[in-house]
């Protein structure tokens, strides 16, 4: 998986973990893809800036910092998902 599109299911996965605190489906996904930031993309210092319309999220890799942004309406997507569904509320 590239990079973009792992910082993008990495803080779309992050939102409903920090929304949802007792979901360890969330926590655990959120894990998987922490690991796949650090170890296949040498991402380190990452941290996320909610600026709408946007989120940004800044890292570094191998010392040089770098930044990402995706629409939050992008990423709250899966949140709101998960939360309009009954069977996992």
């Amino acid at each position: 998986m590239n990079l973009q599109d792992t910082l993008y299911n990495w803080l779309s996965i992050k939102r409903v973990a920090d929304e949802r605190q007792d979901d360890q489906a969330a926590k655990d996904t959120l894990d998987f893809f922490e690991e796949m930031l650090t170890e296949d993309h040498l991402v380190e210092d990452i941290n996320v800036e909610k600026k709408p319309p946007m989120y940004i999220i800044h890292y570094s890799i191998e010392g040089t910092t770098h930044q990402k942004q995706f629409p939050i309406e992008l990423i709250d997507a899966l949140y709101e998902s998960i939360e309009s569904e009954p069977k996992y509320n």
